[in-house]
């Protein structure tokens, strides 16, 4: 099994944002941050789970059981519902879904931010790459 950890950071509501992603699995350890374009963090979390959905086709690692755990109730929540009236989420549900179908089993799971402190650290350091792309 396959566990995958992801979170977002963005300053200011919307604003540059980051994401992380930790990958824990039998041999396997990888972690990645990133910068993500402008936006809420609503739609960073979300950019970061099909960001990470795609990290794991790339590496042809989704043909086991993965488990990703996300802080983002709002994202775990959609995905699981498969449902969001919010404009700014169906593309992102639509991707994820894609992405998803490629999967031998995937689980969406929420853990709170105490559990997911790996990721948070990653996210931030997205976001730092942000604010330097920005400040160019």
């Amino acid at each position: 099994m396959l566990k995958i950890y992801l979170d977002a950071s963005t300053k200011g509501n919307p604003g540059p944002s980051g994401g992380g992603i930790m990958l824990v699995g039998d041999q396997i350890y990888e972690q990645l941050s990133f910068p993500l374009a402008q936006g809420s963090n609503h739609q960073a979390e979300f950019a970061v789970m099909a960001q990470a959905l795609t990290f794991v086709l790339e590496r042809k690692l989704h043909q086991q059981t993965c488990m990703f755990f996300t802080d983002s109730k709002i994202v775990a929540q959609t995905i699981d519902k498969d449902y969001t009236n919010n404009p700014d989420f169906k593309d992102y549900l639509q991707q994820i879904h894609l992405l998803l179908d490629q999967y031998a089993l995937a689980i969406i799971q929420w853990i709170p931010e105490s559990q997911n402190k790996g990721a948070d650290h990653l996210a931030r350091q997205g976001l730092a790459k942000a604010l330097k792309l920005q400040d160019r």
